[in-house]
């Protein structure tokens, strides 16, 4: 079943600029559009009924909350894992932000979030322990960019 919404050049627009600042007035979207203030709120809740706007976000530094390093962990099952299994492995772990499940090698990417090298390595050693990873990888993210924005990276201003 396609759930998809039809979307015209001027939806697409909006949707860009709230990507770019979700707490964009719809007077500065109506301006951007070149429509009044009145068809861009009814395209907004149109697009919010329909679930293509999930939501609104906060986009937070965690370097200047104390949680400085980033990483993905590459994650290994044993064939016979199930894909829910593979999720349910690391989802509970605080530090954990997201978990990728993918077709190929490797079987998952868990995007984490530490305080420093040292919390890095308690993480993996807790995935590893869960006795179903049979191999691990890690990547220290230097720097992110988002459409739209970019994250402030350690030790710039």
């Amino acid at each position: 079943m396609n759930d998809s919404v039809e979307l015209d050049s001027v939806d697409r627009k909006i949707l860009d600029l709230l990507v770019q600042d979700g707490r964009r007035s719809i007077l500065n979207i109506a301006e951007e559009v070149n429509l009044s203030p009145a068809p861009v709120k009814r395209r907004i809740d149109r697009l919010e009924r329909a679930g293509v706007i999930a939501g609104y976000t906060a986009i937070l530094d965690h370097s200047r909350l104390g949680d400085s390093i980033e990483a993905f962990t590459e994650l290994r099952f044993a064939g016979d894992t199930n894909v829910e299994s593979i999720t349910g492995t690391v989802i509970d772990l605080p530090e954990v932000v997201e978990v990728f499940t993918v077709a190929g090698d490797p079987d998952a990417l868990v995007r984490v979030r530490v305080a420093g090298v040292q919390h890095l390595k308690e993480v993996i050693d807790k995935m590893r322990r869960s006795g179903h990873i049979i191999g691990t990888k890690t990547l220290m993210i230097l720097d992110s960019h988002r459409r739209g924005t970019r994250r402030h990276s350690p030790g710039t201003d």
